[in-house]
């Protein structure tokens, strides 16, 4: 028997499928939905002038809590191609995903990167940490992926989006040299990285950071007291002086570990907050990939004792970042 919220997607599907118009038709371009603004942000470097992209989900918006809206499903229906992260991101959004992927174009880019470089969930032996964008040489798989469903869905343009994703994987490698060697002056017995939920896994693995988060690699995993605790006195046996919040997940708990901290005598500052599942405001440098990752690295490195150049790695950084 079908569930009130699976007959609510079948009814919405079938609604707005009738009255689907190809978001093309507006100036020529090929209509693109994309759900992280991540993945927006490739497509637009790919696609360029020939792609109209809308992201689903802006800043400090959680993705693996996010439930699409009526307005969603409309523009999921009438969209050239559909780009999603995929890797149980978006969990919320799965079934729909998976059933518009049955009747349309939709791409999963997310798993673009080879499953032997992705890291596997705790809990479950079918599913992956989906936190891919934290490396850059990671990332550049999933613009590959980008290209490859622009170049698809348009043959006729594949040319000007190979070009275009190489200018962005350039880009994207001279990132991940400069992340690579400012997160490296962070002095070694410093690199422990403590955040609201265990979104930097490939960040430590690929840079050797400790990486722990209070939740798991989901937002939706709760932190109890006892959690709480033994990170507390984590804190204070290793002489951490540095936690970092995040944009898109709530720094409850994150307060709760510096006060707790303080309980005991020892101070704990907040280093600064990190871009772990959405970036910064749409039209500034924190608004791009690239700037996300290099707000992230600069600011990382700066409270763990590390050298970092004034506002990143080409000074375009906000003032304070």
């Amino acid at each position: 028997m079908r569930t009130p919220r699976r007959r609510f997607l079948g009814l919405m599907l079938a609604g707005t499928a009738l009255a689907a118009t190809p978001l093309r038709a507006a100036e020529g371009k090929i209509g693109v939905v994309a759900t992280t603004g991540m993945i927006a942000d490739a497509a637009r470097q790919v696609g360029g002038d020939l792609v109209e992209v809308k992201g689903l989900m802006g800043p400090g918006v959680d993705p693996h809590s996010y439930r699409q809206t009526r307005t969603d499903i409309v523009a999921l229906t009438r969209a050239d191609l559909v780009l999603y992260h995929g890797l149980y991101l978006e969990a919320q959004m799965e079934e729909l995903l998976l059933k518009l992927a049955k009747r349309g174009n939709v791409v999963a880019v997310g798993e673009a990167v080879p499953v032997e470089q992705r890291i596997g969930h705790a809990d479950y032996a079918d599913k992956f940490d989906p936190h891919v964008w934290m490396v850059p040489d990671l990332w550049a798989h999933v613009v590959r992926g980008v290209e490859s469903a622009l170049a698809e869905t348009a043959p006729e343009h594949a040319e000007t989006f190979a070009a275009n994703a190489e200018a962005h994987l350039t880009e994207i490698d001279r990132l991940s040299t400069y992340a690579s060697e400012t997160l490296a002056t962070v002095p070694e017995p410093a690199r422990v990285l403590l955040t609201a939920h265990d979104a930097f896994g490939y960040f430590g693995r690929s840079f050797g950071y400790e990486v722990i988060g209070i939740q798991g690699i989901s937002t939706e995993s709760e932190a109890g007291l006892d959690r709480i605790k033994t990170l507390v006195d984590m804190l204070v046996e290793r002489d951490i002086g540095a936690v970092f919040v995040e944009s898109s997940v709530s720094d409850r708990n994150m307060r709760a570990l510096v006060e707790g901290a303080a309980a005991q005598g020892h101070e704990v500052a907040i280093g600064g907050e990190l871009f772990s599942d959405a970036m910064g405001q749409p039209g500034t440098y924190e608004g791009t990939y690239v700037g996300m990752i290099d707000h992230n690295v600069s600011t990382i490195a700066a409270a763990l004792g590390g050298d970092v150049p004034a506002r990143g790695m080409d000074g375009k950084l906000a003032a304070g970042s």
